[in-house]
């Protein structure tokens, strides 16, 4: 009798480990799914409007959580109505650029020294991968509207970005379509050094 009481009693507190373990996974499992849904969100880059930075193929993580766009943030930005993609390919595909300036700040290009000035300060620009050559139609200086952003691809010369009135709102981007700053690398096709953003 002590015997069979002694196994059943093996078999509840059996069942209690196993019980303990699924309910600790199936809380894990949530706590990652909210975190993905309203803290963090990983997006494919398209493209090499980001290279040498970002590569065609790689794999970021983002985050939107208690986000103020700074100057040097590498953001993705959705498609909308205002920013149609330059490719009918492309679709709804998000961009990822790099913030130069923000609201209020004044934008300048010399495309002849090919130099970006903020405010009349020039930038140390060493994350490009060639000067800055290629114009569109945005003309220089310009002054970056209230809730928005100035954003150029690190690849200067193959980026559809803020120079272009096909972008945004005459090039600027409105703040509400960032989807949030680049903060983690997870996959890189291209080489691209995997981690933390810096």
């Amino acid at each position: 009798m002590a015997q069979d009481e002694t196994k059943q009693a093996e078999s509840r507190s059996s069942f209690r480990v196993v019980y303990d373990w699924v309910d600790s996974i199936v809380l894990a499992l949530v706590v990652v799914a909210l975190l993905f849904v309203f803290v963090f969100r990983m997006v494919g880059i398209r493209g090499n409007s980001m290279k040498n930075t970002y590569f065609d193929g790689d794999r970021v993580i983002i985050s939107n959580l208690f986000y103020e766009p700074k100057c040097g943030d590498v953001v993705v930005i959705s498609r909308n109505a205002s920013n149609e993609a330059a490719d009918e390919n492309e679709g709804n595909v998000p961009i990822i650029k790099r913030i130069i300036a923000t609201s209020g700040q004044t934008v300048d290009i010399n495309f002849e020294t090919h130099e970006v000035s903020v405010d009349g300060n020039l930038l140390k620009e060493d994350y490009i991968l060639e000067p800055t050559a290629l114009s569109y139609d945005v003309q220089f200086p310009v002054v970056v509207p209230d809730g928005h952003v100035f954003v150029l691809g690190d690849n200067r010369n193959d980026s559809l970005d803020s120079r272009s009135t096909l972008i945004g709102d005459e090039g600027m981007v409105d703040t509400r379509y960032i989807l949030g700053r680049a903060v983690f690398r997870v996959m890189s096709p291209g080489g691209g050094k995997l981690g933390k953003v810096e």
